[in-house]
């Protein structure tokens, strides 16, 4: 297996769990225990996202597409422009 993304947070693993999943990509989340010792243990690189290693490749893509997703034009209501709302 290979480690392809540090996610910032447990919700954001979870997330592409899920994407990875309705894309045909088994992939599994490491570190989600250690969360709750955040304070004690450092910050970062407690979770990873792993994959096998014959799915690397595209799970790096669909990650890479995921980080440079933009919100469509004309969605962003004029009161919170810049801010995306979820």
């Amino acid at each position: 297996m290979q480690r392809v993304y540090e996610p910032q947070d447990l919700m954001e693993g979870e997330l592409l769990l899920s994407m990875l999943a309705s894309e045909g990509i088994e992939a599994h989340l490491t570190g989600q225990h250690l969360a709750g010792a955040v304070g004690e243990l450092p910050a970062c690189g407690l979770l990873a996202v792993l994959v096998e290693d014959e799915q690397a490749q595209s799970a790096q893509a669909l990650i890479a597409a995921y980080n440079a997703a933009q919100p469509l034009p004309g969605e962003e209501p004029e009161s919170f422009q810049g801010t995306l709302l979820c």
